[in-house]
């Protein structure tokens, strides 16, 4: 897989796990973009978040939306189930791991998730694609292990 492919690939996912929350439809006329904006904090909006801080529970939400679609794109594309797994601190310190069957794909420690976002849309997709091409390879490398 290319990285723009898996990059195409991580925003749908993504822009599904939102739709998935959505139980009343309220959302049903937005689009991806729409839907994928509040990830979108570009220089001027990062400035007034404060430089320490407790992250919202909204952030938070982001924050496992973001984590659940690369590992759904992974599954997708390898046929291996990828399993999430988030810890945080009150503070915004924690840890990420994301694992396919005994094999870590993704192992992430997390700092300032107050401030978790991307300048861009085209940021949050190589980002998520990178993550994505990442996790492909480490499956690709031991197989055996990620299939147990």
């Amino acid at each position: 897989m290319t990285t723009e492919s898996t990059e195409h690939i991580f925003l749908k996912e993504l822009a599904k796990q939102y739709r998935a929350q959505d139980t009343y439809g309220t959302w049903d006329g937005k689009t991806d973009a729409d839907l994928l904006s509040p990830y979108i904090v570009d220089k001027e909006k990062r400035r007034e978040i404060p430089i320490m801080g407790d992250p919202d529970p909204e952030t938070l939400w982001r924050l496992e939306l973001f984590y659940n679609a690369i590992g759904l794109s992974v599954e997708r594309l390898s046929g291996i189930m990828v399993s999430p797994m988030m810890k945080m601190s009150h503070e915004g310190f924690g840890r990420v791991v994301l694992t396919a069957g005994r094999l870590v794909v993704i192992n992430k420690y997390l700092r300032d998730v107050h401030r978790f976002g991307f300048n861009d849309m085209q940021k949050l997709a190589q980002e998520g694609g990178k993550l994505v091409d990442a996790s492909l390879e480490m499956i690709g490398k031991f197989p055996e292990v990620a299939k147990f």
